[in-house]
């Protein structure tokens, strides 16, 4: 894929802004509760345009969490959370809606429509939410299964691809939206281990050749030094450090970071 390809480029794509380090995502002073358990407590957090990073932290820590928040599929007790200067929560719905066309989220489980072909699931949210002409969207679609490596696949059915094909299904169905940020939830975690490779590599090249901004949470801490701008440890609902991730994985100052990377690495 080169530096220019139409996926994050073309200026008619609607979502993806100017890269200018400007300040992308923002949570203040968001708590979340499950019953009695807080989850994430009076988190600060920020994200710059373009940025990539890489949430570590061991199960439990709140990580996902923060993913769900900005995906709309739970939401904050306490605190406000903004998208592009945009208030997220709280928010009216019609508000919460616009804001979260411009997110797109890979999950652990694929979550792709069985009775679709792997086309029209690419397809499908960009017509019917976007308004995007079906022509318009077919050529999109098939540009980003190419970018994935799966230009041949177009009218497979899911059930029909391994998991690895899936999960890369699932990356261009996220990017067909045209997000401003993607979100990655332990994109791996589901897969066997021969077939991790072929989906970081593809998410590294991601990374590496386009201005999207990413929010990854992963175990996967080889794949995190390679594409984060910056990595934050989390325990207990907190950020207990953030920094590059030559820092974090080389020079650790926190001993809670010190004893999660030895037990992962």
């Amino acid at each position: 894929m080169s530096a220019d390809t139409p996926l994050m480029k073309d200026p008619d794509a609607g979502a993806n802004p100017p890269v200018d380090g400007s300040e992308l995502i923002r949570l203040d002073g968001v708590t979340k509760r499950f019953g009695e358990n807080t989850v994430l407590d009076r988190l600060d957090l920020s994200v710059d345009s373009g940025k990539h990073v890489t949430l570590i932290g061991p199960s439990g820590s709140g990580k996902t969490t923060i993913l769900r928040l900005l995906m709309t599929l739970t939401k904050p007790d306490e605190g406000t959370i903004t998208v592009g200067g945009e208030r997220l929560f709280p928010a009216p719905e019609k508000q919460i809606r616009e804001i979260r066309k411009k997110i797109g989220m890979v999950f652990q489980q694929f979550n792709l429509f069985p009775n679709m072909t792997v086309l029209r699931n690419l397809m499908e949210a960009p017509v019917t939410v976007l308004g995007l002409p079906k022509d318009e969207a077919e050529a999109r679609a098939r540009d980003l299964l190419d970018l994935v490596g799966l230009a041949d696949k177009c009218d497979a059915r899911p059930t029909q691809l391994s998991g690895g094909q899936q999960q890369r299904v699932a990356i261009a169905r996220a990017l067909a939206m045209r997000p401003q940020v993607l979100l990655l939830d332990e994109v791996t975690s589901a897969l066997d281990p021969e077939l991790v490779a072929g989906v970081l590599d593809v998410l590294r090249d991601i990374a590496h050749t386009t201005d999207i901004t990413m929010l990854c949470v992963t175990h996967e801490m080889s794949f995190a030094r390679d594409i984060s701008d910056r990595v934050m440890m989390f325990d207990s609902g907190h950020v207990i450090e953030s920094g590059p991730p030559e820092q974090i994985f080389g020079e650790p100052e926190h001993t809670r970071t010190r004893e999660f990377l030895s037990a992962v690495l």
